[in-house]
């Protein structure tokens, strides 16, 4: 290149550029990269393990969580598990438990079994009665049999058939619930003593202590029985009452299918 043309081009850039040039280049090779004051970012999956925590255990405060989160190998600090559940809309303290009537009840729900009986009539005006439980906690009916007598001894049967149907189920089961009716007893109630279930009879004219059987027995009237013509036909021995679960199913005597 020669002199006229390194002139030309020494007159696009001056000095000062070039040690300013020099001086950014310099700043950045040593300049590291700057942090926001403060801790650092919450991790997603320690969020959201605070949050479950704070749902599924309501009688958990902040502190009580941090303590199982110590269990599992997080060091998390308190007030860390305390704006994690204020941001998520949790109360941090541990007095959110619900202790309405509903909750309880619901929380009871899964060791209490009604049971009822009611009747049914055919085309041709005979009087059938139905025995039924019903699980509070999962509304699951079981039908345990049917007759046009139901004397004691049947009763009873019914009621220890029922408890071999459901077999390591039974355990679960702390109530039963039934009205005073004449049909039901002391050997009926004493099948389910001898498991531990406590028979709960319900007050005289009191037919909302035993709400959940009467409304399953409303709506079978108001969805099947009431809607259909039932047929008279002999079900198996003449005298002998049959169970709709029994392993004679004749007639128009059929069990309601599972879930």
């Amino acid at each position: 290149m020669s002199k006229e043309r390194r002139t030309q081009v020494a007159l696009l850039v001056t000095p000062g550029s070039v040690l300013r040039w020099q001086a950014r280049l310099i700043a950045w090779k040593w300049t590291h990269l700057s942090r926001r004051p403060g801790r650092p970012p919450r991790p997603g999956a320690l969020r959201q393990l605070v949050v479950r925590l704070g749902r599924e255990n309501p009688g958990w405060g902040y502190r009580r969580i941090q303590g199982e989160l110590l269990g599992l190998g997080r060091d998390v600090a308190a007030s860390t598990v305390w704006s994690i559940l204020k941001e998520a809309g949790i109360d941090a303290s541990s007095q959110r438990m619900d202790r309405s009537w509903a909750t309880f009840l619901k929380a009871q729900a899964s060791a209490i079994v009604a049971t009822d009986l009611f009747h049914i009539e055919t085309a041709f005006l005979r009087r059938w009665f139905v025995l039924f439980f019903i699980g509070h906690g999962t509304r699951r009916v079981h039908i345990a049999g049917i007759t046009r007598h139901p004397t004691g001894p049947w009763m009873a049967q019914q009621a220890r058939n029922y408890l071999m149907d459901l077999g390591d189920r039974a355990e679960s089961i702390r109530f039963l619930i039934r009205d005073r009716g004449a049909y039901f007893t002391d050997s009926f109630d004493a099948v389910f003593q001898a498991v531990g279930v406590r028979v709960i009879p319900t007050l005289p004219q009191a037919p909302r202590m035993n709400s959940i059987a009467e409304r399953w027995i409303g709506s079978c009237r108001r969805e099947a029985t009431d809607r259909i013509l039932i047929p008279y036909r002999r079900m198996g021995h003449p005298t002998r009452p049959q169970s709709a679960h029994g392993p004679r199913r004749q007639g128009w005597v059929l069990p309601v299918p599972h879930p």
